[in-house]
């Protein structure tokens, strides 16, 4: 049996096993307040060692989805609840995704006049669903010294919310493009002050969300995700492969819970990260085909990670680590129904007999 199926101390949290639910969006949070339905859908996958959530935005200017999760009101807080006591019955453990979206987004979406910021004024390529109609990304505003310090504040906020909300822990994210990604990101950070400029200035921002956090909740309910390499939202760096390790140099003193590589085709990067990190790495591999499935299990058992997290094939199949100790069958991702909808393709995937 592979060691995917055996008990995991995710610094101090006991995980009943390494497989890892990888964050996906569902869009299903009507006013930005977790539902009962999202309950069930996360209660239904407590089975993994780890649930990560969909991206939940720290403050309403972090919104960059219709219908995305925040965690910044006493409300959204008791809707979250819900969802981590059914987890927690269920016998799971869950880690809240914070993310906020930066120059991912539109005015249309967020309240009382706010507009989406950025490390700097560089307009994203490329279109945003409103709920009605596609409008393209526009140039977002600058975020100011004492802008970039209140946007750290708010990060330290969503996570002692989401302690208090139940969470067993939070997960920065850093990947695919988003604002923590585009002040690493040599086309997004452009700035010649503290904040920008040398790869030390462009990963500061990062650096200090993850100490300000670590000092708000406590390390070792801290995770960061990282996509080095990562094109996605109009993404393009030059100097990943010299940023990533200075950042995980910068990050490990902190002792943070674990770093998350959302892997690009670049593995001896990844062993690199693995090398210079000394907490746990959680791995959502690069595959060609572009589902993580049962063949990548092997990468525990030969050490490449220590836990493995799985995306459109946990959507699918609400009982994944148990069909992935049988060797399948597995249900196939309906992906007309990933984002928005109804209880279809969201909590009506059967689990097996």
């Amino acid at each position: 049996m592979s060691t995917a199926f055996e008990p995991f101390d995710l610094a101090g949290t006991k995980l009943a096993n390494r497989i890892v639910m990888a964050p996906m969006t569902r869009s299903r949070a009507y006013d930005t307040v977790p539902t009962p339905v999202m309950a069930e859908y996360y209660a239904q996958r407590a089975g993994a060692g780890l649930i990560i959530t969909e991206g939940i935005q720290p403050s309403p200017v972090g919104q960059g989805y219709t219908h995305t999760p925040g965690l910044h009101s006493a409300e959204q807080i008791e809707g979250w609840r819900g969802v981590t006591d059914a987890v927690h019955a269920a016998g799971g453990r869950i880690f809240a995704q914070i993310m906020h979206a930066g120059r991912i987004g539109h005015p249309s979406l967020l309240p009382d006049g706010l507009h989406p910021v950025s490390a700097s004024t560089v307009r994203a390529d490329g279109q945003l669903f409103t709920g009605t109609e596609m409008l393209d990304y526009l140039p977002p505003v600058q975020l100011t010294p004492a802008d970039i310090e209140a946007t750290i504040a708010d990060f330290a906020t969503a996570a002692r919310n989401a302690i208090e909300a139940g969470f067993d822990g939070i997960e920065l994210h850093g990947a695919n493009g988003y604002l923590l990604h585009q002040f690493l990101a040599d086309n997004t950070n452009l700035r010649d002050d503290e904040w920008g400029g040398s790869i030390e200035n462009r990963i500061r921002f990062v650096v200090e969300v993850v100490r300000a956090v670590s000092e708000a909740i406590g390390a070792s309910r801290v995770g960061l995700r990282i996509s080095p390499g990562n094109g996605y939202n109009d993404i393009a760096e030059v100097t990943h492969r010299e940023l990533y390790p200075a950042l995980v140099d910068a990050i490990d003193p902190i002792g943070l819970a674990y770093l998350h590589v959302a892997e690009q085709d670049e593995r001896p990067l990844t062993l690199e990260l693995r090398k210079r990190f000394s907490g746990t790495l959680i791995l959502n591999p690069f595959t060609p085909e572009g589902v993580t499935g049962p063949g990548e299990l092997a990468l525990l058992d030969n050490g490449v990670a220590d836990a493995l997290a799985f995306g459109a094939l946990f959507l699918a199949n609400p009982d994944l680590p148990a069909r992935l100790a049988n060797g399948g069958p597995f249900n196939t991702p309906d992906q007309t129904s990933f984002f928005g909808g109804t209880e279809k393709g969201y909590i009506d995937y059967p689990a097996l007999s």
